[in-house]
């Protein structure tokens, strides 16, 4: 890691020719901006290696556009990138497991990172996905953890300093990466006679990510770190950052908002963090959503305290920039000097997540410096992806998922299951007894835009398909339940609707966008049946629950196959904390899937994508029950058997290419 007084530039090359202030005096003004990416996800260029084709809507060679014209208009400014930067796509995945980077050589990502000249960095929880000693790695570390050989060299990695101060090497009791950097920075300012000048400032920053990450990828990380919540993580290190001389402390926490109580285990902690005294600025992650957004239904966004309008948690500005590069965030600080320390001006501050989406619709142009750096790595991604697994004869598509396709899950619902079933008979005999069962989520249904859809057309399956299909590198993992915890799990599921009131003439919103389709899951199975009532209230939605034509008893004991995410917690399942696991595989779930693929060889709809556990409770609704999805797609709700589906719109009037879709829950 550099230092930064060496290493990172003075923000204004050009501010030479004012006059230097050494203090300045009380009344001087400036407007320093904080500029936001999160959750990037390895989206480097503005190209979908799961379809093969480019897609303009993501992609930081768009973000790179954004962040010089906000450059041009704050002079002042800081990048900071919030985390989970190094996993999501085919490119991060054939530098990590594929043709591995080598010691010498840059991450793609941060090679377009360190070109946009990033000041400094956050962890999310998905750099954890490939362990620490690829971690250590990739940002040019040292950690002194078990799987981190001593001797380990240090490697090629970002430009920038990382910080993160909640997560500890066991053996050494300290953070793995630097807690905060308190960077000095020369800015313009203008002093109280009105006349430019040149002052200094020193911004601490400091990094959080989510404690759950100990859970999520246990099998890297067991033994070797330690989390600590995040309030009190910043109640430890604040103080400290002060004393060091920062003027200004700005919060990096891959978080979301959540109004639950506080527990030191807490996934979306930036609430309470808000509420720490100290705390100037918030940068916020993980939900992949943008803050602020007047519209915003998130429950999290209205929270008391909470302005989802101007942006702000307690009076702390505070900005999330989705995900993919689709925004940049950016907080204008307003600085007054009261003599003795810059104090930030709340009522003249702002923020914003600015769109690479124009008003028009089109998108900003691409930085064409960033393809140019990654042209190698992304021609050798295409190559990789397009390797053929097996054939179909069916389309495999999550656009009607929440409505009952399941042509996208039972495929991965069946090889999660195969799994379980030979490790079992391998290696667990005490479990033989037991039926197994398999659980899966449509991973893409919409969230991220129009084209954010599983879409595998049939005839030939490639890697790039298999990797649509199952879109994380989770872990296969299986839990024990009874037919009790298997309901409970279900209900949670079941959160993805919205209660209909069946006497309500009013169209009605189906999907409860707050509940993430990834979060929805569902079985395949035939021995299983149930219904989903939407016009009752949570909790209350399962109903005919039957297993093999009886209804299931709550003793009945299964194997359920899922991943080390909703295993271990992700999604606030009950009963998924962990300790039900009794499979946590070596194999990745899409390794699973593949090899499945490639055993199957011929994947047809009657075998494959047409055994659907689940319907609606019927029922009459007086008016029309509503949803969105891409425009023109009814042959493929038809071809999964969805009678009760038609398109009202082809454009639902959102501006963002959704089609408005109704479903009839009396059919």
């Amino acid at each position: 890691m550099r230092l930064v007084y060496l290493a990172l530039p003075l923000l204004l090359a050009g501010c030479a020719g004012f006059p230097f202030d050494n203090g300045p005096r009380a009344g001087a003004q400036a407007t320093l901006a904080l500029l936001e990416t999160t959750d990037l996800h390895a989206n480097v260029l503005s190209y979908d290696y799961y379809k093969l084709q480019a897609d303009p809507a993501l992609g930081l060679e768009r973000t790179a556009t954004l962040i010089k014209q906000a450059r041009a208009e704050y002079p002042n400014n800081l990048l900071i990138d919030n985390g989970d930067a190094l996993q999501g796509t085919a490119l991060a995945e054939y530098q990590a497991l594929v043709q591995p980077v080598a010691c010498g050589d840059t991450l793609a990502i941060y090679k377009a990172m360190n070109q946009l000249k990033v000041d400094i960095a956050g962890i999310g929880n998905h750099e954890f996905n490939y362990g620490l000693a690829y971690l250590n790695q990739v940002t040019a570390s040292h950690f002194d953890v078990d799987s981190v050989p001593a001797d380990a060299p240090r490697c090629a990695g970002p430009d920038f300093p990382i910080v993160l101060a909640n997560i500890y090497s066991a053996r050494t009791k300290q953070p793995l990466f630097a807690p905060y950097r308190i960077l000095t920075r020369a800015i313009v300012a203008t002093g109280p006679e009105g006349k430019p000048l040149r002052a200094t400032i020193k911004i601490g920053v400091i990094g959080f990510t989510p404690p759950g990450v100990l859970s999520w990828d246990k099998r890297w990380l067991e033994g070797k770190v330690y989390a600590e919540g995040v309030r009190e993580t910043a109640q430890k290190y604040i103080p400290q950052m002060r004393a060091e001389g920062a003027d200004l402390i700005v919060a990096v926490s891959h978080g979301g908002v959540d109004g639950a109580p506080y527990t030191p285990q807490m996934e979306n902690a930036n609430y309470y963090l808000a509420q720490v005294p100290g705390v100037d600025a918030l940068l916020i992650g993980h939900e992949h959503l943008p803050f602020p957004d007047a519209a915003s239904q998130r429950a999290g966004f209205n929270l008391p305290g909470v302005d989802k309008v101007k942006g702000t948690i307690y009076g702390v500005p505070a900005v999330m920039a989705n995900l993919w590069g689709k925004h940049l965030g950016v907080i204008g600080l307003h600085l007054t000097y009261d003599g003795s320390h810059w104090v930030i001006d709340k009522s003249r501050t702002t923020v914003e997540a600015r769109s690479t989406k124009q008003a028009d619709g089109s998108y900003v142009a691409a930085d064409p410096a960033i393809a140019a750096l990654v042209a190698n790595e992304h021609a050798a991604t295409i190559r990789y992806v397009q390797t053929p697994v097996g054939t179909s004869d069916f389309r495999m598509t999550s656009y009607f998922a929440d409505v009952g396709d399941i042509s996208a899950i039972e495929l991965v619902n069946q090889a999660q299951t195969a799994y379980v079933q030979d490790y079992v008979k391998a290696n667990l005999p005490q479990y033989a007894a037991l039926p197994v069962l398999s659980m899966a989520s449509p991973f893409k249904t919409g969230a991220a835009g129009v084209a954010d859809y599983t879409d595998v057309k049939s005839g030939a399956v490639a890697l790039n398909n298999a990797a649509d299909l199952y879109l994380y590198p989770n872990a296969l993992h299986a839990v024990k339940l009874n037919g009790a915890q298997l309901k409970a799990w279900l209900e949670k599921s079941a959160e993805r609707f919205n209660r209909i009131d069946p006497a309500s003439s009013a169209p009605q919103e189906l999907v409860n966008t707050g509940f993430a389709g990834f979060n929805f899951d569902m079985l395949t199975n035939a021995d299983i049946r149930y219904q989903i009532d939407v016009t009752q209230p949570v909790g209350q939605r399962i109903a005919g629950l039957h297993y093999k034509g009886a209804p299931l008893s709550p003793t009945q004991e299964f194997l359920i196959a899922t991943n080390n995410y909703r295993a271990s917690g992700g999604g606030g399942f009950p009963g998924l904390d962990g300790s039900r696991t009794v499979i946590a595989a070596p194999d990745s779930s899409r390794d699973v899937l593949i090899a499945y693929i490639k055993k199957t060889g011929q994947l047809t709809r009657a075998h494959n994508g047409a055994t659907r556990s689940w319907r609606f409770a019927p029922a009459a609704i007086k008016g029309p029950v509503v949803f969105h999805s891409a425009p023109n797609q009814l042959e493929l709700a038809r071809a999964a058997g969805l009678a009760n589906v038609s398109q009202l719109k082809a454009d639902d009037g959102g501006g963002k290419g959704f089609a408005l879709y109704s479903i009839d829950l009396s059919k």
